[in-house]
């Protein structure tokens, strides 16, 4: 009789996220961050340029944003989860390896935002406009950072057996691969929300929303940036409802699912306030000042009238003894004629063909 092997379905993860190159150890979560930020680096130049800004100026900012984006998602994380690294038992220098994974997505966005903005000044590029052109780009980096995350066996959710749940292995970061019982089989955890997959996809999600609506209603200064954090803040919420793992909690309720509520909330009260701006654009050697239709019209005329005024104080003064140089007007406003001037060709005391005036007897 025939056996018949029941296979279950489930998305499966990856037994290896380090591959070896001799003494060289790649590890695939990080592989998955450069990738994503090389691919926003691509978007945002694009984006930058269309606005107005010059190729390769974003490469003379990325690196400012890149070192502080990296440095504060992994202080976030750290601050965040510190019984990870300093419990008993614990390596506090493991806090340093960000190659092992975690990264605090909000202190990434923090001081990400705070290099970009040095280097915005450093190089005199107007930073509302770079913030509107990169929001995109730092997103769809968010997106393919997520696979980071399914190589290294975490970012899943609670225990599910929906068809589409995902398959834990019992996976060693640090080795980088899962472990074997016995029999010497993988040995699987469970299976739960891919939860990963979830927020990668709605990130994907807001990139082309973000995308479409900068093209078609040309959003005003900051308000990219504004929807680029209502967008992710608004999805990243539920993620965090179909996660049971470890994470410190305030009033019943994740850390991240607090900070998504108040961050949603400042960038709408943000993209409200700006709903009437003009849209940024990249000016260059004005780092702060944008590009308003009616600025630019009034400055203009402004410029014109300063130079008016210069012209008519460099004019020499008329010499009264030369006469006028311009017919009088009367207060009537019609011109008085000017008196002709003697022809030499003429008898004394004539003046054209008039006849002379006779002295009174």
């Amino acid at each position: 009789m025939w056996g018949v092997q029941i296979i279950e379905a489930a998305i499966p993860s990856p037994t290896v996220s380090v591959l070896k190159l001799g003494p060289l150890s790649i590890h695939l979560y990080a592989l998955c961050i450069v990738a994503g930020i090389l691919v926003a680096l691509w978007l945002t130049d694009r984006r930058w340029q269309a606005r107005g800004g010059a190729r390769h100026q974003v490469g003379d900012v990325a690196g400012w944003a890149v070192l502080f984006g990296i440095l504060g998602g992994r202080l976030y994380h750290v601050i965040t989860d510190p019984e990870l690294y300093f419990a008993s038992g614990k390596h506090p220098l493991d806090a340093v390896k960000i190659w092992d994974g975690g990264l605090g997505i909000w202190g990434a966005i923090a001081l990400g935002a705070l290099g970009a903005w040095i280097g915005c000044r450093r190089h005199q590029m107007n930073f509302a406009a770079f913030a509107d052109a990169a929001a995109p780009g730092v997103l769809l980096a968010q997106a393919i950072g997520r696979w980071g995350n399914w190589f290294n066996n975490e970012l899943y959710g609670r225990a599910t057996d929906l068809p589409w749940k995902l398959q834990i292995h019992d996976l060693d970061v640090v080795t980088g691969k899962a472990s074997r019982d016995a029999a010497g089989q993988v040995v699987v955890l469970g299976y739960y929300h891919p939860t990963f997959l979830y927020e990668m996809l709605w990130s994907l999600l807001v990139v082309a929303l973000l995308l479409w609506l900068d093209h078609r209603r040309r959003l005003g200064r900051w308000q990219v940036l504004a929807l680029y954090v209502m967008g992710y803040t608004f999805g990243r919420f539920f993620v965090e409802l179909l996660r049971d793992d470890h994470a410190n909690r305030i009033l019943g309720m994740r850390v991240n699912s607090w900070v998504s509520i108040l961050v949603f909330l400042a960038a709408l009260a943000w993209f409200v306030r700006n709903r009437h701006s003009p849209r940024s654009v990249a000016g260059p050697g004005t780092p702060d000042r944008h590009a308003d239709p009616d600025e630019t019209a009034t400055d203009a005329l402004a410029a014109d009238v300063a130079s008016d005024s210069a012209e008519s104080a460099s004019e020499p003064a008329s010499d009264p003894a030369s006469g006028p140089s311009r017919a009088a007007a009367d207060p009537s406003g019609v011109t008085a004629p000017s008196e002709a001037a003697p022809d030499p060709d003429q008898p004394a005391g004539t003046a054209g063909d008039q006849p002379a005036t006779r002295p009174a007897p």
